[in-house]
């Protein structure tokens, strides 16, 4: 028993000596930015835009008579319109195809199959005067909508960047400052934050059937800002970055 005592007495104070000696080895944390500053630097630009997405929607017809216009025809002579107006090849998609209508259950009873076919082309434009030209040329009653789908612009990428570089350098300068203004100076950047990029488009999407609405739609310049070859309205892009630097 008195060996059993002594044993425990030895092990309790050698954890206890343990436990000292790793609370006194343990190296103490040390904030390396004890004091820091957090700021918001932006930077925005308006540019005219290069590239209009239209999106034209065709659909089979009958004329009156009961003559059918078949959706190859429609493909053909909307195509040559669009080789007419100048437009290239690389220009034009295809957004969708398809074969329905409305009353496919009734024509199904009376045992018919024909169903109208629907195509829907994107046409990218440099400018609304070709837009235009186009409408000249589309076929009313196969035209069953045409809309402005997107706008952006060819060198968007480059803008892009350009403008988070110029937002940083916003923030660091206000940083500066801001930092002058209570006596310290600006250390290093502890954590550059990106949010989400701002963009103002500049026109609200029109849904058309004929020709004269279309060219009413595209010559209302005078609500516009007139460009360089395009009567679109500028879109306005802004980026903002969250910096957060050491103050020394």
């Amino acid at each position: 028993i008195v060996m059993k005592k002594l044993l425990l007495t030895v092990l309790c104070i050698y954890i206890i000596s343990g436990i000292a000696i790793s609370q006194t080895n343990a190296p103490s944390y040390i904030n390396p930015y004890p004091k820091t500053i957090a700021v918001t630097g932006s930077a925005e630009m308006e540019i005219i835009p290069d590239e209009i997405f239209v999106q034209v929607d065709l659909r089979e017809y009958e004329k009156k008579g009961g003559h059918k216009i078949d959706i190859e025809t429609i493909k053909d002579k909307f195509l040559n319109a669009c080789k007419a107006t100048g437009i290239p090849d690389t220009s034009i998609s295809i957004a969708s195809y398809q074969g329905m209508d409305r009353l496919y259950w009734l024509y199904k009873k009376r045992k018919t199959r024909d169903m109208t076919s629907t195509i829907s082309y994107q046409v990218k434009f440099s400018n609304t005067k070709a837009i235009e030209s186009l409408i000249e040329k589309l076929d009313d009653e196969a035209t069953q909508h045409f809309f402005i789908a997107r706008i952006s612009h060819s060198r968007m990428d480059e803008f892009r960047m350009l403008l988070k570089i110029q937002a940083a350098k916003a923030a660091r300068d206000k940083a500066g400052y801001l930092a002058e203004a209570i006596g310290e100076k600006v250390g290093e950047a502890i954590s550059i934050r990106e949010p989400l990029e701002k963009t103002e488009m500049p026109f609200q999407n029109f849904d058309l059937a004929s020709n004269t609405l279309m060219r009413k739609q595209v010559n209302a310049g005078e609500s516009f800002e007139k460009g360089e070859g395009t009567d679109f309205k500028k879109i306005k892009i802004k980026f903002e970055i969250s910096t957060v630097f050491a103050l020394k």
